[in-house]
């Protein structure tokens, strides 16, 4: 029997996930939650512990949109283990069935039927006068002001070698799959989601070059914060840290991919033709 770890979109999730959890436990595998989706579905005996949720689990199903994948991933990645996204939301960039879907995506994980694909994430290591902090992305790292009607002066290097100081409203560094969220709309590239690549793109740059740029994936990139102004770091639309002037932030490919279930190979082209309506007019 299989292990299999729920991560549930709190307003959408509820009656797909009893559902599924039942089917589940019918067949006699072992279902985990944390406390909070455990309550949602009205089942806190299937509710584990911090931490616990991946700890030899063979799959994580995440109910929801893309921001509950995010969060799928995020407890998954440390542990190894993958995860198979359901769409409730809107777009559905990460998700790869829909609800209908979902008990023969299951039955197709449970006989091997299944690819993984691997994506890139970045590591963030936030340096100031209380020490070091680590974080990681899917998406996308982000600093940026945090005074309304003001920019924020970003000291960049890469590879330890100053680069540029940027005048903006903030900095994004992302991922190939990143390159469809917020780096998106400052107008930086699409980029497939299967390349390694760290994509830096300014937002609002106060200054003449203002171009996104595309890094090889094991460039080290640091960002301090000059001026006199502070700025916040944001990890996948989550607030992470406040970097006061001389604080930095510093990014790099992470040795742990996020692992996603994919039911026969995903043809990109044909997702962006789909979430842009890209088709003949």
């Amino acid at each position: 029997m299989s292990t299999f770890g729920f991560v549930l979109h709190r307003e959408r999730a509820g009656e797909l996930a009893r559902n599924t959890i039942d089917w589940l436990l019918e067949r006699g595998h072992e279902v985990r939650l944390e406390a909070d989706d455990a309550a949602l579905v009205g089942s806190p005996e299937l509710a584990v512990g911090p931490g616990e949720l991946c700890q030899e689990t063979d799959l994580i199903l995440s109910l929801g949109g893309d921001g509950t994948m995010l969060r799928a991933v995020e407890l998954a990645a440390a542990d190894d283990v993958p995860v198979l996204g359901v769409n409730l939301g809107q777009l559905g960039y990460l998700t790869e069935v829909e609800p209908s879907g979902v008990r023969m995506a299951l039955k197709r994980f449970l006989a091997g039927s299944y690819t993984i694909e691997e994506r890139m994430r970045l590591d963030a290591v936030v340096t100031d006068a209380d020490g070091e902090r680590r974080s990681s992305a899917l998406n996308e790292v982000v600093v940026e002001k945090s005074e309304m009607g003001h920019t924020v002066r970003l000291d960049v290097s890469l590879d330890g070698r100053p680069f540029s100081s940027y005048v903006a409203d903030g900095l994004i560094l992302a991922t190939p799959t990143g390159s469809t969220a917020y780096a998106f709309s400052v107008r930086g590239p699409i980029v497939d989601p299967r390349h390694r690549a760290v994509l830096m793109a300014p937002v609002a740059a106060h200054m003449l070059f203002d171009r996104s740029i595309v890094l090889r994936p094991d460039c080290d990139v640091r960002v301090a914060v000059g001026g006199e102004r502070p700025a916040g770091v944001s990890v996948d639309g989550r607030s992470f840290a406040r970097l006061m002037p001389g604080s930095s932030v510093r990014c790099t490919a992470s040795e742990r991919p996020a692992r996603l279930v994919a039911f026969g190979e995903r043809d990109f082209h044909a997702v962006l033709r789909e979430k842009f309506q890209l088709g003949e007019r």
